[in-house]
């Protein structure tokens, strides 16, 4: 891969670090309100995922959605604003940390409900292939998903109509506090997309340039007439499942043993090892990250709050 391409993607996967950070720290600090999911340890599957649709392609996922909002380009600015309930958010401040938006780029959400938005994905994915384009839906759900009808429904669908979706399972081994293999008779999720004829494969989710590579061949077969495709990204989310969360159902050890494969670590010593980069220009793009988050932090801390009228905006359809 081109030295440009990767180090753009460590450039997005640094963003989404730095934004995390700020963010739960602006929480802490009262400036966040509602509940405050970070992406920590997963950019790899947002950024390796993302960067490999076609403009058309449509992005949907649940409530841990900063990664997704920036990935598809996403202004940072526009993006915390939403984060502190600012006028200037991209979902006006009504959404908040769950429900981010980009029209222009076919993101979609940022959904609260677990599970809510795969029958969501399923119908965009029917409304591309009644207009016969080749677009793809790419849809984002955590492994605690995989055991509610929403998940079972959609998925039969997808393959009985050969829906154009791509199913992605960020697999952080945990459903909120609990470990995958003690709520589910079936902690392997590629055997669950079996179940509905569909093919699926485990992924590598911490290492950026494998998850390229898995979504790029996936979204191949369903353009060429594959049907549905499943993909299951192993990765580990090193934050608890919200601010709120104590973490105390996970060991030090265990946190420390996957940090040794950090995302963003993999990339850079590939960038090193490969000679594609030095170290000075890892620092630079590093620093560029850290002004570019602080200057959406003053874009959101300085913009105002909505109006009360907009209580009442946006709540039916304007013909």
């Amino acid at each position: 891969m081109e030295k440009t391409t990767l180090l753009g993607w460590y450039q997005q996967m640094v963003l989404i670090r730095r934004f995390e950070q700020r963010s739960a720290e602006l929480y802490q600090q009262g400036k966040i309100g509602g509940f405050l999911h970070l992406y920590i340890g997963q950019e790899a599957v947002a950024v390796g995922t993302i960067n490999a649709r076609q403009e058309g392609d449509h992005v949907i996922t649940a409530y841990r959605d900063h990664g997704h909002a920036l990935t598809v380009g996403s202004d940072p600015g526009a993006v915390m604003a939403e984060m502190l309930g600012k006028a200037t958010g991209v979902s006006r401040g009504k959404g908040g940390s769950m429900h981010l938006v980009n029209i222009e780029q076919h993101f979609w959400g940022g959904y609260a409900v677990v599970g809510g938005h795969l029958p969501l994905a399923a119908g965009i994915a029917l409304a591309e292939q009644y207009r016969e384009t080749d677009n793809v839906v790419l849809c984002y759900f955590g492994d605690g998903s995989t055991n509610i009808g929403y998940f079972h429904e959609s998925l039969n669908l997808a393959s009985v109509w050969k829906l154009p979706v791509l199913w992605i399972a960020e697999n952080n081994q945990y459903g909120m506090g609990t470990t995958i293999d003690r709520a589910s008779a079936v902690p392997n999720m590629v055997k669950k997309a079996s179940a509905y004829g569909m093919k699926g494969k485990s992924v590598d989710g911490m290492n950026v340039m494998e998850v390229y590579k898995a979504t790029q061949a996936a979204l191949k077969a369903i353009r060429g007439g594959k049907g549905p495709q499943f993909l299951e990204m192993m990765t580990y989310r090193y934050e608890g499942h919200s601010m709120g969360d104590p973490l105390r159902y996970r060991t030090k050890d265990e946190v420390e043993k996957w940090r040794e494969d950090d995302p963003i670590g993999i990339l850079e010593r590939h960038l090193l090892s490969e000679g594609l980069a030095k170290r000075n220009e890892l620092e630079a793009i590093d620093q560029s990250v850290e002004q570019e988050v602080e200057d959406a932090v003053r874009f959101a801390e300085e913009s105002k709050l909505p109006d009360p009228e907009e209580l009442f905006s946006n709540i039916y359809v304007e013909a």
